[in-house]
């Protein structure tokens, strides 16, 4: 589950990957390998922190 629309939501809320990643609570590294789809299959709860993060609908970020 690629989340490709992730950095353009992020940059929409004017947030920087490091920004997103405190505001989420995860890690840097992990923003920069979601966005270029090093990581393909992220946990539940790390989706949920960003949708909570990103103040978004989880359906804005999950293409399923």
């Amino acid at each position: 589950m690629y989340l490709k629309n992730l950095a353009k939501i992020r940059k929409g809320k004017k947030l920087t990957q490091e920004g997103l990643a405190r505001k989420a609570n995860v890690s840097y590294h992990t923003i920069v390998k979601l966005e270029s789809g090093k990581i393909k299959n992220p946990t539940v709860d790390t989706i949920v922190k960003l949708v909570k993060a990103l103040e978004i609908d989880i359906n804005e970020l999950v293409n399923i």
